[in-house]
């Protein structure tokens, strides 16, 4: 079992920047791949941003491109997701996730793929 939790989460001002970041226990997370959500109010969860288990390989919802940077430290068994220009349409409560690779390989934008959340982490951005 992985155990998550994010951190970093905050109420900033539009243009600011955070960096979220997501802590694991249990085990070592340099096995999984690894991915970021996020929750707006009233609507569905969506993918935002995901890592391959070594940090080689990154993916993003094109509309965070360029302002979203996702990276892992396997050594510290955390994952990081550095936030620039924020928007007032970033707020919501983003999760962690890592997915359990099987057979049919890493599943990067399925949300139903991945085995393991954390609780999430509120970001609020003011306009």
């Amino acid at each position: 079992q992985v155990q998550l939790v994010e951190s970093g989460g905050g109420l900033v001002q539009a243009g600011g920047s955070l960096r979220l970041s997501c802590a694991a226990s249990g085990r070592t997370l340099s096995s999984y791949p690894m991915g970021w959500f996020r929750q707006a109010p009233g609507k569905e969860r969506e993918f935002v941003a995901a890592i391959s288990s070594s940090g080689s390989s990154t993916y993003y919802l094109d509309s965070v491109k360029g302002r979203f940077t996702i990276s892992r430290d396997n050594a510290k068994n955390t994952m990081y997701l550095h936030i620039d220009s924020l928007k007032p349409e970033d707020t919501a409560v983003y999760y962690c996730a890592a997915q359990r690779v099987r057979g049919s390989g890493w599943h990067v934008h399925a949300i139903n793929e991945y085995d393991y959340w954390g609780q999430g982490t509120q970001v609020t951005v003011s306009s």
